[in-house]
């Protein structure tokens, strides 16, 4: 198994395994425990904090995975991909900012924002799913040049 299948893996297991904490979260806070969904959702964080390190690492210093499935379709798959893209930013922030309601103690507004976050959270964790599925099991692709080869012309 090479890195351009390694570390997609990987990261995808990380924004699953993220998912499935705010979905332990949520829960817990449902029935009453406070301290255990603050951990959970802590840890739901870093989860997701873990993706994004190795999916940036691998942009930077490996390369992404080209389109490999019918030429024809690739219209289709990058559109879905921009809404993943717009998805999973949308996720981060409202992520970030919900923790620090939370962090600071103002509850009602986290507890409004938590609903929205989580469900942002977890479409966004499935497209990304399906995004690792179609690049790297379903229509494997070529891999695009490091970040760090491109900005440097090497």
């Amino acid at each position: 198994m090479d890195m351009h299948f390694l570390l997609p893996t990987i990261s995808t297991s990380f924004i699953v395994i993220s998912a499935v904490l705010v979905g332990i979260g949520w829960v817990l806070i449902v029935r009453g425990k406070k301290e255990a969904h603050q951990s959970m959702m802590i840890a739901g964080a870093v989860a997701a904090l873990v993706f994004f390190i190795i999916y940036m690492s691998r942009t930077i210093f490996v390369g992404n995975t080209a389109w490999g499935g019918d030429p024809e379709m690739e219209i289709f798959y990058r559109i879905f991909l921009i809404f993943h893209i717009i998805l999973a930013t949308a996720a981060a922030v409202f992520g970030i900012s919900t923790l620090v309601l939370g962090f600071k103690k103002k509850f009602a507004t986290h507890r409004r924002w938590g609903r929205f976050t989580s469900m942002i959270w977890f479409s966004s964790a499935l497209t990304g799913v399906i995004v690792y599925v179609l690049l790297y099991l379903l229509y494997p692709g070529g891999h695009t040049r490091p970040v760090w080869e491109v900005i440097l012309g090497v």
